[in-house]
């Protein structure tokens, strides 16, 4: 348990920005880390965060610990580090036809 915790520091959050219905970000976990530890400390502390600032949010998912989908779904990132980048940035304006992105 205490390498796991030792993990979390070493998680960086490089990108980030979200939809209606929907959530992008470009995040750099350690080696050591596996995708799916990473994206169920992501989901279990957001949820317990939102929940503990917005309280309706305990009744609407009563009987359930979280707030996500179960499923999610993930990319490796090479080369094209910088086009991820501007797409999650500007994910919002791609998806409302405002931007007009060449990936």
């Amino acid at each position: 348990m205490k390498e796991i915790q030792t993990c979390y520091s070493e998680i960086v959050i490089e990108k980030a920005n979200c939809g209606l219905d929907h959530l992008h970000i470009l995040v750099s976990i350690p080696p050591k880390m596996s995708v799916s530890l990473f994206v169920n400390v992501l989901k279990t502390n957001t949820a317990n965060g939102l929940k503990q600032k917005f309280e309706f949010l305990k009744k609407l998912y009563w009987g359930t610990q979280s707030i996500w989908s179960i499923g999610y779904f993930v990319s490796t990132v090479g080369i094209n580090e910088s086009v991820i980048k501007r797409y999650i940035e500007f994910q919002g304006q791609e998806d409302t036809g405002q931007a007009k992105l060449e990936l």
